[in-house]
């Protein structure tokens, strides 16, 4: 499993960096200010006027569950745990 944070909202790359190290975040993650890292995304998927958002892909690239608001650990576990067990 991977992680990747993209913050497209930020004109300068010091809030994003300020918000990984408070909450300690160990993911790569891609500064897209004009939001072109978007665009390699499947269409729709992601839309930077609705951020937060998580989308999770299976291992064939495919989005198998999409949460356009502030996730929990417990709503992350909720939808990764199914792609967990087809391992």
């Amino acid at each position: 499993m991977q992680f990747l944070g993209i913050n497209t909202r930020d004109i300068s790359q010091a809030p994003a960096l300020a918000f990984e190290g408070n909450f300690k975040v160990n993911y790569p993650s891609w500064y897209d200010p004009i939001g072109k890292k978007i665009l390699q995304f499947p269409k729709g998927s992601l839309n930077p006027k609705l951020i937060p958002s998580t989308i999770v892909l299976d291992k064939k690239g495919r989005i198998a569950a999409r949460a356009l608001k502030a996730v929990t650990e417990e709503d992350l576990r909720k939808m990764i745990n199914p792609l967990l067990k087809e391992h």
